[in-house]
């Protein structure tokens, strides 16, 4: 009888046992405390949708997320993804196949102006020169005269110099978008307002030399004009 009484005290206190566990670790989405709430109601958030509380009628008052009017899809770290934050080029303009290109090619030889803000025009340059010699000096050189390490080494040839070549900003953007020859678009290393700034200093640094003399030798010849008629 005594060993009776004593099982069924142990089955009494398992079943017990076992009805709070299962009740513990069971869904209970009233719970009448709770500590740490963000983790106990994981928030998902919707990066076009601004973020709610799970756990409250308010919307999310994370600083970052309130800068932005609540949503939660943030702006990449500078430099850590491409974005066209100029706004100056469009994806359904490449051309698709070779008669576009050489259309496009064409076309790009008449743009003598980039379509970035000409009060940025210095910072512009600036910052194309940082950019010429960190991505391009390797082949074409410091001096844009083809003669880089690379070439130099007898890795590559056939880097033309600038100063032969009849190239314009547009010509030199082209180019850095879609490549030309051996030369291969680079379009996946600079953003499209960056590669209008290499553009620029191109022009600005290896043809800039050349335009100014037309107009110097000009000058005298009015001088002397204007001598003799006097």
């Amino acid at each position: 009888m005594l060993k009776m009484k004593k099982n069924v005290l142990k089955i009494t206190a398992i079943l017990g046992l076992t009805t709070v566990l299962l009740n513990s670790c069971g869904p209970n989405e009233n719970a009448p405390l709770v500590y740490f709430p963000d983790m106990y109601f994981p928030v998902a958030y919707d990066p076009l949708m601004k973020a709610q509380d799970a756990y409250s009628d308010h919307e999310n008052e994370i600083p970052a997320f309130v800068k932005n009017n609540g949503a939660t899809g943030l702006s990449p770290v500078e430099g850590s993804v491409a974005q066209n934050k100029d706004g100056v080029f469009e994806e359904s303009k490449l051309p698709k196949t070779p008669d576009e290109y050489n259309t496009g090619y064409d076309a790009s030889k008449a743009i003598s102006a980039s379509p970035l803000n000409p009060a940025n025009a210095a910072k512009d340059i600036e910052r194309g020169k940082m950019l010429f010699d960190r991505t391009c000096s390797a082949c074409h050189g410091t001096g844009g005269d083809g003669q880089g390490p690379i070439v130099q080494s007898g890795a590559y040839s056939g880097v033309p110099n600038y100063a032969d070549r009849e190239i314009t900003v547009g010509s030199v953007h082209y180019v850095l978008t879609n490549g030309r020859n051996a030369m291969g678009s680079y379009a996946g290393q600079l953003n499209a307002g960056d590669r209008w700034r290499v553009a620029m200093y191109v022009i600005n640094a290896f043809k800039k030399s050349a335009a100014p003399a037309p107009a110097a030798a000009a000058t005298p010849a009015k001088t002397e004009t204007t001598e003799t008629k006097k």
